[in-house]
């Protein structure tokens, strides 16, 4: 251990299976998580000790952090400090594990056995797992620690099962009132709000996985409750945490579940160390293009900001392709040079063929928007019959219109899909075929 480290440590507020929790010594709302070089399954019964984990873990961790922080999401996470230690808020940890799933892997499909492994959820599915210790939570024996948790709210109870038998088989062993639980104030309603950033953070993190030519089906979160009272998710997020798929085979702590070789589990968390350091935002923007400076484009700028949560700038642009092409096409270029990953709004009123001069003149995606189409219909024609070499795209709905180019944006951007696949995830339902 390092001097400048050791000069920082407090007392140890808690010791887990492969980190401590340590106070810093010069401040008392923050805290220092020193990982372990210790590695386990089953609840403890395996455990083995890798070399170097701890740093490849803490890097693994703040990777995920910082792609988080920067978007927006509340993170118990301040700065790195060290290789295998990082600084964050001290928070009071709600005893809950809360798992986001893409797919049916682990325990769904013994709680769910008529389930092919893989199957997907349209809609993520979040479920709560009480964290309990020796069995026991308060004065209750149980059967099983961490067991999988329904809270009733119209009751205010909370029933807890085995985590790893059929559901449609089994009662709860247990029904506790919600007052037995909850030891925060207001914390049943802490539940939605978990539930809202599980998925927020998983969406996030599916995206980046995908650009990374990987696939995300399922992640644990905790969350704690910092100094001020704000909800944060804490913790760590690191390959111990989710399923990560590589041309089908895991490349996370399931290869250790599932008694691979420990050269194997290193190899595949120096991978997973690798990969998450390419996580991160593009620059990106939307170009809002006109035909006269007195075209109107606060509307179309304002839906850019309100559908992208404020993630996504617009710079605007009045030029008229027909009467001045050449200065049209330089300023084109020149945009398109400065922020190469980028979506063209031609927002166009009598000029209605400047969409798709726009778009045989450049490789970014341009949609055109027939500002007159209502007036003048016949205005569209010039935008859909088009000849060869000009994939010009064409969206009557200004409101669609602007989807459409946050779509194409959101295909890069793991901020943006999470902003535009929550709306599509309230509305999904997944449908469970059950196996012949």
């Amino acid at each position: 251990m390092h001097d400048d480290l050791t000069a920082l440590l407090g007392r140890t507020i808690s010791e887990g299976k492969t980190k401590r929790i340590i106070e810093k010594k010069d401040d008392l709302t923050r805290v220092i998580l020193l990982a372990k070089d210790d590695i386990t399954a089953g609840d403890g019964a395996k455990h083995d000790v890798i070399p170097d984990k701890g740093r490849i873990a803490t890097q693994t961790a703040c990777n995920v952090f910082r792609l988080l922080k920067d978007c927006k999401i509340p993170v118990a996470f301040d700065a790195q400090g060290g290789p295998d230690w990082f600084i964050a808020p001290k928070c009071q940890m709600l005893p809950y594990e809360v798992v986001t799933r893409r797919e049916a892997h682990g325990s769904f499909l013994k709680r769910a056995p008529h389930l092919a492994k893989g199957q997907l959820f349209p809609r993520l599915i979040v479920e709560f797992f009480l964290k309990t210790k020796d069995r026991r939570w308060q004065q209750h024996e149980l059967t099983c620690d961490d067991p999988y948790m329904i809270w009733d709210e119209a009751a205010a109870t909370i029933s807890l099962y085995h985590p790893a038998k059929p559901f449609a088989t089994q009662q709860p062993f247990l029904v506790m009132a919600e007052s037995e639980v909850f030891s925060q104030p207001g914390e049943s309603e802490l539940f939605v709000e978990m539930s809202r950033r599980a998925r927020q953070t998983f969406l996030v993190l599916e995206k980046a996985w995908q650009l990374l030519g990987r696939k995300l089906v399922d992640m644990k979160v905790e969350f704690g409750i910092d100094p001020s009272g704000h909800l944060l998710l804490a913790d760590v997020i690191d390959n111990d945490s989710w399923r990560v798929l590589e041309d089908g085979a895991y490349i996370d702590k399931q290869i250790y579940r599932d008694g691979g070789e420990l050269s194997d589990v290193v190899r595949s968390y120096q991978l997973v160390e690798r990969l998450t350091a390419r996580f991160g935002l593009p620059q990106q923007r939307v170009i809002l293009w006109a035909g006269s400076p007195k075209d109107d484009l606060n509307g179309l700028a304002e839906a850019v900001e309100r559908l992208s949560e404020g993630q996504i700038p617009t710079v605007a642009m009045a030029c008229s392709v027909h009467k001045e092409p050449v200065r049209s096409l330089l300023e084109l270029a020149r945009l398109t040079q400065e922020v190469p990953d980028c979506v063209v709004l031609a927002c166009i009123g009598m000029s209605n063929g400047a969409g798709p001069t726009l778009s045989a003149a450049t490789s970014v995606p341009v949609i055109t928007l027939p500002a007159q189409y209502e007036s003048f219909p016949d205005d569209v024609w010039s935008s859909l019959r088009t000849p060869s070499n000009v994939p010009v795209m064409t969206v009557l709905n200004p409101t669609n219109a602007v989807l459409a180019a946050l779509g194409i944006l959101a295909l890069h951007n793991p901020q943006l899909h999470a902003c535009l696949r929550s709306a599509i995830e309230e509305r999904s339902t997944n449908v469970v075929v059950l196996e012949n």
